[in-house]
């Protein structure tokens, strides 16, 4: 029984598939208006009655315009695809599809638009008339299932214009290069152990100073408790006491390029978590050290978040030993390893929040009372 349903799947697949792959197919209309063709003519032929011929050469010639203006609409069709600057995987982002008509003298009628890859831009777009030299734009979505370079899509224009006898098919080849970052949402395997180091984090990070630095404007989204009530009374426009913020603590987040066989889903997974956690820390202002064996970045002085965003894009796994180590002292550390060693030890990252390719993550910090309590 199951295997008879598999195989009946795998035919149904098929035939879509062939189906897809199709650039011609006729309708319900076109197979109706055809047999009524075949009775026309072979009434015509039987009886030699002229009528019947010329009524037979109207419905030839009819079959034919509707195939040649049919393809003559699909015909200088140009498309682009405009995302976001920014776009992460795992995550449904607003984008806008382009579609020009290179043609000078002649309008597309009744186009419908669709990707032939469902899971990044679900959904059709129908364009009634597209006029000669013109563009057209219409909003969509775009969804990718994992982060990584992305340099081309298939998209398919269909039309059943005039007569709807056919489906005229035409597939375009969408060549760009959009770069997926690896999604901020961190994966089901490693949310309890986000959840437990975000509160380490908030513990071991210090917030806002206490230094009295000015009095200035107040901004939206600000705090109601800073408001200076008689700086405010005073000048007669909102006015909120500014304090010197401190230094806050370097975390600093190690990434082990180092991948045993059988762990490259745990490895996607780190660099999921990897991502959102720096995303979390910048969105705080925080100062973060982010290094692997390849890279050393620090945020802010060496870039924005979107540096190390887009080198965990496209980031691999790698058989080159650890070289560097923390800067600070007191520094907070994470180290994301499918195997932690003595390499990383001798290095000094031992008093890190390890997160290996176990289920289990081991801290060895003075920091912390109990090494077993986090995840």
């Amino acid at each position: 029984m199951g295997l008879s349903s598999f195989r009946l799947e795998n035919v149904w697949r098929a035939l879509l598939k062939w189906r897809r792959a199709q650039r011609h197919q006729i309708t319900w209309n076109g197979a109706i208006f055809s047999l009524f063709i075949v009775l026309v003519g072979s009434g015509a032929f039987a009886s030699g009655n002229n009528l019947l011929f010329l009524l037979l050469a109207a419905m030839l010639s009819t079959l034919l315009i509707s195939g040649l203006v049919s393809r003559l609409g699909l015909a200088g069709l140009e498309l682009r695809l405009l995302v976001p600057e920014h776009v992460f995987a795992k995550r449904k982002l607003p984008a806008r599809l382009q579609l020009h008509n290179s043609k000078r003298w002649m309008p597309s009628f009744s186009i419908q638009l669709a990707s032939l890859d469902a899971q990044e831009s679900p959904g059709a777009i129908y364009f009634p008339m597209i006029p000669a030299g013109g563009t057209l734009d219409a909003p969509t979505s775009v969804f990718f299932p994992k982060r990584g370079l992305y340099t081309e899509s298939l998209y398919q224009f269909t039309t059943r214009f005039p007569f709807g006898f056919t489906e005229r098919r035409v597939q375009v080849k969408l060549e760009r290069e959009v770069l997926v970052y690896p999604s901020i949402d961190p994966p089901a395997s490693f949310h309890q152990r986000m959840r437990v180091l975000e509160g380490e984090l908030e513990t071991h990070v210090q917030g806002r100073g206490s230094d009295f630095y000015r009095i200035r404007p107040y901004e939206y989204g600000e705090s109601a408790r800073h408001v200076d009530w008689r700086a405010t009374a005073h000048t007669g426009q909102l006015q909120v006491r500014e304090f010197a913020r401190e230094q806050d603590r370097l975390v600093e987040i190690f990434l082990d390029l180092r991948v045993p066989p059988g762990a490259g889903a745990w490895f996607e997974d780190a660099i999921e978590c990897a991502a959102c956690l720096c995303w979390r820390l910048n969105q705080r202002g925080s100062r973060l050290r982010f290094l692997t064996q390849t890279v050393d970045l620090r945020l802010p002085e060496g870039g924005d978040i979107f540096t190390i965003l887009r080198y965990l894009a496209q980031v691999g796994p790698a058989s080159l030993p650890p070289r560097l180590y923390p800067q600070e002292e007191n520094s907070y550390r994470v180290v994301f390893s499918a195997l932690f060693d003595s390499q990383l030890a001798d290095l000094g990252w031992a008093r890190a929040a390890i997160i290996d390719g176990r289920d289990r993550s081991a801290i060895s910090s003075p920091d912390f009372k109990s090494q077993s309590s986090l995840f």
